[in-house]
């Protein structure tokens, strides 16, 4: 693999990829889906061979991902998301005369992605940060994840299919195998202009270092997971204990517990922790072992289990059984609030269906808590609105501390949409500012630029005064079609 051959046929690709319009851009990712589905059942068959998950679930992750790239290409045709905001000139303004200025965002150059295990397509080959960076008009050298390279190949054919059949430059898109070499590589790469990764705390936080050590440091967008923890109180927990426990059991073993969203971490208040601990342990009873995406994954939940089985501070509701090292169990520890606060250990994300209940007295420890609380993608409130009133004091710290607060429901499943934000604080993200589901996603890969005093037909369309793309601009602080 030739690094600089690569990147200078990505970067030719760029300069021609991004004057390319934004309706074309839009039938080029229509195209995709499209080949997508026309290919639906060797991919599914592919990906439930390499990744253990069932067939229902990968049919509903293609569709997914079909419908997020259909998502994207709506918004580039519409073209708005550039935010065209144009300043006209005043040549007549006093003390001094104003300049003709127009902004805009434009794409950065090639951006490598790195793809996900838990997601061999939402998150990989033609996934979300894939579609996102093209959609904003940079190429994408892509890092397969080794967890499924036959799906990811084949995912890879069907994007350079649409390529082709749209006219677009080969080298708009390309598929490299590999291992941590190979991706440090690509990131060290003068061209790279921006990472975008999702998996482990460890991997995301070498990337961010690596692409900061650079003599151009680039952003590096890392999704790292998190606990997702769930604050009960008591009122709401007194009112629906079975139910809630049912919803939080099918959240936490939802895909053995391989979700980025799985709530690991559930505070308790004392006073309904007996009854909910047991509405919570008859609910794991019924749920059997199942196999994880590959054995490596299921040896490191195994090995964090075991490391937390050494921990005195927890006692064990309901015990992994690790007799297979294929199949991941449930297990489930509780602690006092108190231990909890004393070990940041136990913030700890165990990628699998293990979650560590802890139980607080007062709502003081609670504040406690929420302050000692590290950086989530998300946090749920389980309460009464009048448990709420009072609470206005925790509800900011919570909020400080995650990207997206939710008062029902269970974190798992998000929603591919205009208002998603799937992105939080260090250490479940290495950027806040940013999400990695949803169209604002497409920000993450465009910079502003503003053009001053330039002749109109050099203009990119979507700042000129004819506006030829029909869309809305800020024009002098008011927005206009």
């Amino acid at each position: 693999m030739n690094l600089d051959n690569l990147f200078n046929a990505a970067q030719e690709a760029f300069l021609f990829y991004k004057n390319v319009s934004g309706q074309e851009k839009g039938a080029f990712l229509e195209k995709l889906a499209d080949t997508l589905e026309t290919n639906r059942d060797e991919i599914v068959s592919l990906a439930v061979i390499e990744s253990n998950l069932p067939e229902g679930r990968i049919n509903g992750e293609l569709g997914r991902t079909v419908g997020q790239i259909r998502l994207f290409a709506k918004m580039v045709k519409e073209g708005t998301w550039v935010e065209a905001t144009i300043d006209p000139a005043m040549p007549d303004r006093t003390p001094l005369p104003r300049a003709d200025i127009r902004r805009m965002l434009t794409p950065l150059g090639p951006v490598v992605v790195f793809g996900a295990s838990n997601f061999p397509l939402a998150f990989s080959t033609a996934g979300g940060d894939t579609i996102s960076a093209l959609a904003a008009g940079c190429p994408v050298i892509y890092k397969a994840h080794p967890a499924h390279p036959k799906t990811s190949q084949k995912v890879a054919e069907c994007i350079h299919d649409a390529i082709l059949k749209t006219n677009m430059p080969s080298a708009l898109f390309t598929h490299v195998e590999g291992g941590i070499p190979e991706g440090q590589a690509l990131v060290k790469h003068p061209l790279a202009k921006a990472v975008a990764f999702t998996g482990s705390h460890a991997g995301g936080k070498a990337l961010f270092d690596l692409a900061n050590q650079r003599e151009e440091p680039i952003p590096v967008y890392a999704e790292m997971g998190s606990v997702n923890p769930i604050f009960c109180f008591s009122k709401k927990l007194q009112k629906e204990n079975e139910s809630l426990a049912k919803a939080f059991v099918a959240s936490l073993t939802l895909g053995v517990g391989q979700f980025c969203t799985n709530p690991g971490l559930i505070f308790v208040p004392k006073s309904e922790a007996k009854a909910f601990e047991k509405a919570i342990a008859d609910e794991l009873n019924d749920i059997a072992s199942a196999p994880m995406l590959h054995p490596g994954i299921t040896e490191a939940y195994y090995n964090s289990i075991q490391y937390l089985q050494s921990r005195e501070e927890l006692r064990w509701v309901k015990v992994a059984d690790a007799q297979h090292l294929i199949n991941g169990s449930t297990a489930l520890a509780e602690i006092k609030a108190s231990d909890w606060l004393k070990d940041t250990v136990f913030q700890k994300e165990v990628f699998g269906a293990f979650a560590m209940m802890v139980v607080y007295e007062t709502e003081d420890e609670l504040i406690e808590i929420a302050k000692h609380l590290h950086g989530q993608l998300t946090v749920t409130v389980w309460a009464e609105q009048e448990e709420l009133q009072d609470q206005l004091f925790l509800l900011s710290l919570i909020e400080e501390k995650c990207g997206r607060l939710l008062f029902k429901g269970v974190p798992t499943g998000v929603e591919v949409g205009y208002a998603m934000q799937h992105g939080g604080p260090y250490p479940s993200t290495t950027n806040s500012r940013s999400t990695s589901v949803g169209v604002y996603a497409i920000k993450r890969f465009a910079r502003p630029i503003a053009f001053q005093d330039m002749p109109e037909e050099l203009l990119p369309d979507a700042l000129r005064d004819s506006n030829p793309l029909g869309i809305w601009r800020m024009v002098d602080g008011e927005y206009k079609k």
